[in-house]
């Protein structure tokens, strides 16, 4: 937890007579809902009050161990300008390129083949080599622009593998998403050339057969998604309308009369597990789940489960590389590929690699295993693309989940109030979290004080189309 952070394990009182806001969940989009609720015109400490309630930390999830790429081609489209543009306005008025590394950057696209670099002893029995042995989970997306190739995503063919953002996780999507050459295209777009731009001197140009641009300094930006979600949630608490309580929330509280939320109930931290745990109950006016992949564990019949992405930071030998977002197709063997993800930060380059849903979305993000052999294959893949970082190490190996939203006719998220008065979800943000953050926490905001979203139509997201919340109500 952040210095500046404080936090609880009990409510704090000030939420007496007050309208009561419940936030389950601090990664970025529950922290940006609460930032954009305290920045809201008709919000006021003196009548209103948040809790936001984290079962272990701050950004635990993907919302801190994202590549944290931002673009306009992402999707949805309804909402993907306006956190764009907010994205941009955060940054300005509070030094994000200083506090959270936000800075416009060059996306592409590098087709190569390192078959001949590999050692084969070391080339054998990874499931990064070999994409049969994951369980891959689709991740529709909606179509960026026009010009697509005969498959909707990066793989084309059933023996390549997809690589999704650690986190939020990325930011071109994971799974099924369009991000293959030649399928985002702005105005620097590239032709067809193995010339690779003289700033990008870090790619060992030789292995590389085919290159595009997927987007400009004009279309993508980047963000360090960890302390960018510390950081908002630290201008949030300044107001004095926001607490901070660590517990793992277990229950919905519903009134009997009237069947709508009137609160929750959780664990503290501290006695999690222990003999002495216990069980409060809070009480709110508003109760809002923005809890990612672990949405299904409080409303079981919500369609989102969690695509695990693994990742690695890395220090670069010659310290900081030119600020690009790499997506690539590698060979490395008879009809076998990877894609790992390249994100250069200022003093690290970002890594993420393969999907899997091998094992289910544990307690908490805390109990996310990681395995030490993905994380190493994806150096050594990459490693052979840059000298520069074969040279360097290894700072962190982590993986997290996605949430995924399992309904085949929309890549989500699901934003706004379910079928059960006064429940609230944000979710199923699937690798754009990151990106559609600040959009999604304005248009909360404006849905929790006014009832009606101005900011963008998210009439294709409301939660009830896709399934029933009132369920739980009288169980």
């Amino acid at each position: 937890m952040s210095d500046y952070l404080t936090f609880s394990a009990t409510p704090s009182g000030k939420a007496e007579g007050k309208t009561h806001i419940i936030i389950v969940g601090a990664g970025i989009i529950g922290v940006c809902t609460a930032y954009y609720l305290t920045k809201h015109p008709d919000f006021s400490p003196e009548t209103h009050h948040i809790t936001i309630i984290e079962s272990k930390r701050v950004a635990g999830g993907a919302s801190g161990k994202a590549g944290g790429l931002l673009a306009l081609w992402a999707f949805p489209q309804q909402i993907v300008p306006l956190s764009f543009k907010l994205h941009e306005e955060l940054a300005k008025e509070y030094n994000g390129e200083d506090e959270w590394g936000y800075r416009r950057l060059t996306t592409v696209s590098l087709e190569g083949n390192i078959q001949n670099l590999l050692n084969t002893d070391d080339d054998s029995s990874s499931s990064l080599d070999d994409p049969k042995k994951d369980t891959q989970h689709e991740i529709k997306t909606s179509s960026p622009p026009p010009k697509t190739e005969s498959s909707e995503d990066d793989d084309s063919t059933t023996t390549k593998s997809t690589s999704v953002e650690s986190l939020d996780l990325k930011n071109p999507p994971p799974k099924k998403r369009t991000v293959t050459k030649n399928s985002i295209k702005n105005e620097h777009d590239s032709s067809s050339t193995t010339d690779l731009p003289k700033d990008l001197n870090w790619i060992r140009s030789e292995v590389i057969q085919d290159w595009s641009v997927l987007g400009g300094r004009d279309s993508t930006a980047q963000v360090h998604p960890y302390k960018f979600t510390n950081y908002i949630l630290k201008k949030a608490m300044e107001t004095g309308a926001v607490d901070l309580i660590l517990g793992k929330v277990d229950e919905i509280q519903f009134s009997e009369e009237t069947g709508s939320a009137t609160g929750i109930t959780y664990i503290p931290t501290k006695t999690l597990g222990k003999p002495n745990e216990q069980h409060v109950s809070l009480k709110g006016d508003q109760i809002v789940l923005t809890m990612g992949p672990w949405t299904s564990k409080i409303l079981p019949d919500c369609p989102i489960s969690g695509l695990r992405a693994h990742s690695i930071t890395i220090a670069p030998h010659n310290g900081t590389v030119s600020p690009y977002a790499i997506f690539t197709e590698l060979k490395i063997g008879r009809a076998k590929y990877v894609s790992p993800e390249m994100y250069a930060r200022k003093d690290e380059v970002y890594v993420c690699g393969e999907g899997d849903t091998l094992v289910d979305v544990p307690e908490t993000t805390d109990d996310v295993e990681v395995i030490k052999e993905k994380c190493d294959q994806l150096f050594h893949y990459v490693g052979k693309l840059s000298p520069n970082l074969s040279k360097g190490h290894i700072l962190k190996r982590q993986a997290c989940y996605l949430p995924v939203l399992d309904v085949p006719s929309s890549s989500g998220p699901l934003i706004g109030e379910t079928n059960v008065e006064n429940l609230y979800l944000a979710s199923g943000h699937s690798c754009w979290g990151i990106n559609n953050a600040p959009g999604t926490g304005k248009i909360m905001a404006e849905l929790l004080l006014e009832g009606e979203s101005h900011s963008a139509d998210i009439s294709a997201l409301d939660p009830s189309l896709y399934f029933d919340a009132s369920v739980l109500v009288g169980e």
